[in-house]
């Protein structure tokens, strides 16, 4: 009978799908991958079922996917997805984009995914951004200097807008029009 009560105790233990699993066999990690695969085939049919249960995430996880295509990000180091909490995964991308190349700063920039889990189910998806911060002067500039620009395409930016990929086209427009202006700081020019 000790044996036994040993032997369930000891299988318990070892269970990979746990909640409390925060490695790699963690169902939740493998979802949190299958929407990071969802998300860079530029596919919304395939990320709208991804989000299926995070509707709230639907208007801006779908404009970012959009944008994300229309500024034709590169993946160029792809992160395994990490549990950080009984209910967190982030993941990190490292990417290659026009709006940073309009810039020519030479750096790519790592875009992290925070995905939310409820018994098994992803539920909220947020991301963020180590961007340097001249692509935020820039988005400035473009916002102040070339309003025309960018306010028909940009409706409803990251809101559920109609049109990311022409925002993002007229954004790295934008961008290049920044570079090449006198109010581009020297300490960003020329570097390749």
């Amino acid at each position: 009978m000790c044996m036994a009560i040993f032997a369930v105790s000891l299988a318990a233990c070892g269970s990979s799908t746990d909640s409390g699993d925060l490695g790699p066999d963690n169902p939740d990690v493998a979802a949190a991958e299958a929407f990071v695969d969802a998300f860079y085939s530029f596919d919304s049919n395939a990320l709208l079922v991804e989000l299926s249960m995070a509707t709230e995430s639907v208007p801006t996880i779908l404009f970012y996917q959009g944008w994300a295509e229309g500024g034709n990000y590169e993946i160029i180091d792809r992160m395994p997805c990490e549990a950080v909490s009984e209910t967190g995964v982030n993941c990190s991308i490292t990417v290659k984009d026009d709006l940073i190349g309009a810039l020519g700063v030479g750096v790519n920039v790592t875009d992290t995914f925070h995905l939310t889990f409820s018994n098994g189910q992803l539920v909220s998806v947020t991301n963020s951004s180590n961007d340097p911060e001249i692509y935020y002067q820039a988005q400035e500039w473009v916002e102040e200097n070339y309003p025309e620009l960018i306010e028909m395409p940009c409706k409803g930016f990251f809101d559920g807008g109609p049109t990311p990929g022409d925002c993002v086209r007229a954004m790295v427009q934008g961008y290049s029009a920044f570079a090449a202006s006198s109010e581009f700081p020297e300490s960003h020019q020329a570097i390749e």
